[in-house]
């Protein structure tokens, strides 16, 4: 197996166009794979929820749990402003 390094330095002795193009298939097959991760947590979401595992919450419930997992983001909704 090659190290990272000598990966970096195959990669460097490549034309800078066929650089471009092995960039743009590990990008691309990134986000395939993130996409694929989604998917399977959402199929598995549904299946909990339907084998009675999730319950329903009111949407600022969910909300507000979400906002005190994120660390140094804010989420602001005013929904009695309607500007």
């Amino acid at each position: 197996m090659i190290t990272l390094d000598q990966a970096i330095d195959t990669v460097n002795q490549l034309p800078a166009e066929q650089q471009e193009v092995l960039f743009d298939i590990f990008y691309h097959r990134k986000i395939e794979k993130r996409r694929k991760e989604i998917a399977e947590d959402a199929k598995n979401s549904i299946a909990d929820f339907h084998a009675g595992r999730l319950k329903t919450k009111p949407v600022k419930s969910i909300i507000s749990e979400l906002a005190q997992t994120l660390d140094g983001y804010c989420i602001c909704l005013n929904q009695d402003n309607q500007d």
